[in-house]
Parts: structure tokens; C-alpha cells; sequence
């Protein structure tokens, strides 16, 4: 009797020992919702890369400050300085001043999360109207929205 009743204990706990848990559905789902977000970020980040190389040649932090329409335009994104003052208030609710705004259009990071708020946020390209055309942002916009 005793050998019966140690087998069905250890049958038992054996079995318990080998139950792996159930998936949980929704852990899955967040990373699913996780890499989308990364994924339409990053398509956001390329087109941002897209506008500056258009605009300035280039993208990414640059050594020295970059001009652009006599000194009316400035950094990688080519900003106005008027620019960065009305759409940091209505983005932030700060008010900068021109010195604050220049910095801001002259630091790409900066400059680039203000550029995608305006494209993909207001879908505002025309802000850039020479590459908003050769790029077809407004198609881009459209395609990342869709996603």
C-alpha cells in the first residue's frame, strides 16, 4: 500500500513540476503594440533625417551653426526663429525667446522632435515647401497614419 500511495505522490508532483504557465495573451499584445510603435517611430525619425538632408544637406548634429536664406533660416531643418517661438508655445506652453529659439533650431535632437510634432502631430508639412513636394510628405504622413 505504501509503495502505491509514493508512486501516486510522486506521478503528482512530478506532473506538477513539468506544468509550464499559459501564455499570457496580454503580455503579447503589449510587445506586439511595443515594436509597432518603434517601428512607426523610426519611420517618423527617417523622414525627419529626409527633410534635413533636403533642406540642409545634411543631418545630425553639426559642428558649427548652419544658415540658410541670408541668416533667416537655421540649423539642419532650416527653422525660423518665429517658427520655433509659436510652435514651442503651442506644443509646450513655453515662450522662448530669439536667442532660445535659434539654440533650438541649431540643435538637431531638439530642432527634429519639434519638426515631427509639426509633420506627423498637426500635419503641417508646408512649412518646408520645396521638400515637403520632392519628398511627398503629405503621402508619407498618409502611409504612417495608415499604419
Amino acid at each position: 500500500m505504501l509503495s502505491a500511495a509514493t508512486a501516486v505522490l510522486a506521478l503528482a508532483a512530478g506532473g506538477c513540476a513539468n506544468r509550464q504557465p499559459a501564455p499570457n495573451p496580454n503580455l503579447a499584445a503589449a510587445a506586439a503594440a511595443n515594436e509597432h510603435t518603434r517601428m512607426i517611430e523610426g519611420r517618423k525619425d527617417e523622414i525627419i533625417r529626409q527633410v534635413a538632408t533636403c533642406e540642409s544637406g545634411g543631418f545630425g548634429p553639426s559642428d558649427k551653426p548652419i544658415y540658410g536664406g541670408r541668416g533667416a533660416y537655421l540649423g539642419r531643418l532650416q527653422f525660423a526663429t518665429r517658427t520655433v517661438i509659436i510652435y514651442m508655445q503651442k506644443r509646450d506652453g513655453v515662450q522662448l525667446n530669439a536667442q532660445q529659439a535659434a539654440e533650438l533650431a541649431h540643435d538637431y535632437d531638439k530642432a527634429a522632435n519639434l519638426a515631427k510634432y509639426m509633420i506627423f502631430d498637426l500635419e503641417e508639412p508646408w512649412h518646408w515647401p520645396v521638400c515637403s513636394k520632392k519628398l511627398n510628405l503629405p503621402a508619407q504622413i498618409r502611409e504612417i497614419k495608415a499604419l
